[in-house]
């Protein structure tokens, strides 16, 4: 792998690079080689990723890995309540980015579904995360300025809710003063518990949200706290200048 060796910061590993090319074509390789060792091991594999700017190269330099995508399950972190053509639609972005190319062959199962009445809509993310062979193999994680992640926001009006490794629910509604439109979140119960973790962060401000992170505070002030202090050693940080 390119890049500066990986550095411990107590269990977690952090590999970092020089720009954001470099780094979405190393996490990418790196990813390729986990989901493929599920489905060798296991037969199938199941990741989660995250939307925003951050992964969009990563989501196509991964499309192009020979992984038998057939027998791979992709899902999202989070979603926006918005239709699917929606340019905020997470899931528009994974289509367009990710499950392109060798990568089209994976199952996809979205969280939205604006056709329905938002109860109807969160009973059927349940279902579709339910029905996924969990735990996930992989979690793909960003974080905001504010220290968000997933849905995660601070001020969430779920917001322990969703942070509690030890709820029954999946998937989760969730809005926020910071958060323009209401949202679905995947729980602690499925992020914290899967086999894996990654973080992908650019720039030097986010690098320093990250930092402040890592320190002390409650987790609700900076939610990704949550999972830097959970994860443990299945966390890996990727990150570039």
């Amino acid at each position: 792998m390119n890049g500066a060796p990986a550095t411990d910061v107590g269990a977690i590993a952090r590999r970092e690079f020089a720009d954001g090319a470099t780094v979405a074509e190393a996490f990418a390789e790196w990813t390729a080689r986990l989901l493929q060792a599920a489905v060798d091991s296991r037969g199938e594999a199941a990741i989660a990723v995250s939307g925003g700017n951050t992964p969009k190269l990563y989501f196509a330099a991964l499309s192009h890995k020979a992984i038998d995508w057939s027998r791979v399950t992709v899902t999202l972190a989070d979603e926006r309540r918005v239709a699917d053509d929606n340019p905020r639609s997470n899931a528009k972005l994974a289509r367009d980015l990710l499950l392109q190319n060798r990568a089209a062959e994976a199952r996809f199962a979205p969280l939205a579904d604006s056709r329905l009445s938002p109860e109807r809509e969160l009973a059927a993310a349940q279902a579709r995360i339910a029905d996924l062979p969990l735990p996930l193999d992989l979690v793909v994680l960003g974080m905001g300025e504010d220290g968000h992640t997933a849905s995660w926001f601070p001020n969430g009006d779920l917001l322990a809710t969703a942070m509690n490794p030890g709820g029954r629910a999946l998937v989760l509604p969730m809005t926020a003063p910071d958060a323009p439109e209401p949202r679905l979140t995947l729980t602690a119960r499925v992020i914290l518990r899967a086999r894996a973790l990654a973080l992908q962060i650019e720039g030097e401000s986010k690098r320093a949200v990250l930092a402040k992170a890592l320190g002390e505070g409650p987790a609700t002030e900076m939610p990704i706290r949550t999972v830097l202090r959970e994860a443990g050693d299945r966390l890996t940080i990727f990150e570039a200048a």
